[in-house]
């Protein structure tokens, strides 16, 4: 006999002034459902989620919840008011017996619930709210970003608990292998539509792809259609003006349909301009520690960062991830060592804490505003690696629209500052970016864009980061932040350390006591190499033909420019730049085919 379903919206529409969210919306969730929830910021993920938790009444519409369902939500911005200790809000609802369950969720997140709620941080009540969720063991749960404020340990525990409970769940975020490892069906918000794949969120991109191709198939034909009854009605309405008056009528039907249809909003226009190359030693740390109050952050330590290098730190939250970076960087000095930084770095920095962004600065005034950014004389005007833009045409490279300019930044959403933020670092040539945590509340399709423009980019990244999938993506060296001060460098990205360290995802690693200084080891003898790539070379392989692409055509955009004979008298600084601009980019070009030429014959075996 089948079993009813948990909780039913029929025919629900919802919308802010007279923009719709989404409309008609007809969706089932049955006992043992296990969805993504996917869109673009703004696309109404979140207000969705509290319309099936029965938090937001719909426009339209109506929300049947079975008799007897249990339902718990996690959501973005709990409140704490009432309680005095996390473990009150953990366990509120539970039976003084049942508090066990809060507590083991809460050891799994790493959490003491003995904080008070006052002085709580967000990460720790963000862990609270989940460990509430999870203890509550219903029928279905509603997770609104559950891995935003974890680190790796802790998704992959959570990971872990949530394949193996009985519960139905919902869930929305942006940790692809988190996402991968769990959802069987998918539901996609996209212009108001909320489309439902019953498979999991690794035949999302293929099935949303194909979904826009088949769109742009039936626009392409209705505007076909459209130009030929135009063309009739032109030419031949005279004659048969009375006979055919309902054929004129449904070419205004065709145009109103045609009119109707939401257009899709285009990708962010990331690009990132790599400033003067950098000397080959980019950063050298030698013996560098850091304490604070009798506590190791980082006993000495050695690092050598060379050009080119994708530097991935990664570790606990609190273990001290954000201070190594501020070391490489010389924001804080060491309690011994030293720090040495390569020639001609142009550094930019992405903060975890969007602390360069002014909350109550609008966002015409946070472009226009940076010393790096301003133009002359121009309060319009934004200077864009080296030319000048208006900043509204700007900011609609990074999916904001006009009405935004002049808004605060306090009002914006997470992904939106991030965005903003990527915005002010991308108009600068650099040739080192420092990014920590990037990946935090973008949508999936930003992140695919910021991993393309990460992979091409000519200079050096350092980046921290809790999404494994984007580590193993970008990274070719991880250093691991392990505790009480101890960090050591492993080559690859996340998957190759974690097979370095022999690991089971899932499962904390159980604290290893304070290496001694000893000889390295020497390596065990191999009888041949093993043919084939890591999970990093492989991406490597895979993205050189369109960096490859990519450094052919601005090449011959250069070699256009340098045929005009008139250059050099005419404009001797432009020629100047051009000429070290094509000597720059045919030495990049040869070393990534002669890249692409390694990494071909070792895939080859």
């Amino acid at each position: 006999m089948a079993r009813p379903p948990l909780l039913q919206l029929s025919g629900v529409s919802l919308g802010i002034g007279q923009d719709p969210l989404f409309r008609d919306l007809d969706l089932v969730i049955q006992p043992g459902d296990r969805l993504a929830l996917v869109g673009r910021n703004g696309a109404g993920k979140s207000t969705l989620m509290r319309v099936l938790a029965g938090l937001v009444a719909p426009d339209t519409g109506g929300r049947v919840l079975s008799p007897g369902t249990g339902v718990a939500y996690l959501e973005q911005d709990p409140d704490f008011g009432p309680y005095e200790t996390l473990h009150d809000f953990a366990t509120a609802g539970l039976e003084a017996s049942e508090h066990w369950r809060a507590e083991a969720a809460a050891e799994g997140l790493s959490l003491d619930l003995s904080i008070p709620a006052a002085a709580a941080s967000g990460g720790e009540k963000r862990r609270a709210a989940l460990a509430r969720a999870l203890s509550a063991e219903a029928d279905l749960l509603l997770l609104d970003e559950p891995t935003n404020h974890l680190d790796i340990a802790a998704i992959e525990w959570l990971q872990q608990e949530l394949s193996e409970t009985r519960s139905a769940f919902v869930l929305i975020s942006h940790d692809r292998a988190f996402l991968t490892a769990l959802s069987r069906g998918t539901l996609w918000i996209d212009r108001g539509q909320v489309r439902r794949l019953d498979r999991g969120f690794d035949r999302f991109e293929d099935w949303r792809d194909k979904t826009w191709e088949e769109e742009d198939l039936a626009r392409h034909k209705l505007d076909r259609k459209i130009k030929a009854e135009a063309r009739w009605a032109v030419e031949g309405i005279s004659a048969r003006r009375k006979r055919n008056m309902g054929r004129v009528r449904a070419l205004q039907d065709l145009r109103a349909e045609r009119a109707a249809q939401i257009r899709r909003q285009g990708a962010a226009d990331l690009q990132l301009e790599s400033g003067p190359q950098s000397g080959r030693r980019v950063i050298e740390a030698r013996g560098i520690s850091k304490s604070y109050d009798s506590r190791a952050i980082l006993k000495p330590f050695d690092l050598r960062i060379l050009r080119g290098d994708r530097v991935a730190v990664v570790g606990p939250n609190g273990v001290g991830k954000t201070t190594l970076l501020k070391l490489l960087t010389g924001e804080i000095a060491p309690d011994t060592g030293t720090v040495e930084h390569g020639t001609k770095l142009a550094v930019a920095v992405f903060d975890q804490t969007r602390a360069a962004l002014d909350p109550d600065a609008t966002l015409w005034d946070s472009l226009t505003t940076d010393p790096e950014m301003s133009v002359s004389g121009q309060s319009d005007q934004v200077m864009v690696r080296g030319q000048p833009r208006h900043v509204v045409g700007y900011l609609k490279d990074f999916l904001f629209d006009e009405s935004q300019a002049r808004a605060p930044v306090r009002s914006l959403s997470g992904g939106e500052k991030a965005r903003l933020l990527l915005a002010r670092i991308m108009a600068r040539e650099t040739n080192l970016l420092v990014l920590d945590e990037p990946t935090n509340d973008l949508d999936i399709e930003t992140l695919d864009l910021l991993q393309d423009v990460l992979g091409s980019y000519p200079g050096t990244v350092i980046l921290v980061s809790h999404d494994r999938d984007f580590i193993d993506r970008v990274a070719t060296t991880t250093v691991a932040m392990e505790g009480e001060g101890r960090a050591t460098v492993y080559a690859g990205g996340w998957s190759d350390y974690r097979a370095q360290r022999g690991e089971t995802p899932g499962r904390r690693p159980e604290p290893k006591p304070d290496p001694q200084p000893k000889p390295k080891p020497e390596p065990m003898p191999k009888p041949a190499p093993k043919p084939g790539l890591s999970f990093t070379d492989r991406h490597r392989l895979d993205a050189l033909p369109a960096e490859i692409d990519r450094l052919t055509a601005e090449i011959g955009k250069l070699e256009q420019l340098l045929s005009d004979p008139d250059l050099f008298t005419r404009e001797p600084v432009k020629f100047r730049k051009a000429t070290e601009a094509l000597s720059e980019r045919a030495a990049r070009l040869e070393a990534a085919e002669e890249e692409w030429l390694v990494l071909a014959e070792r895939a080859e075996g």
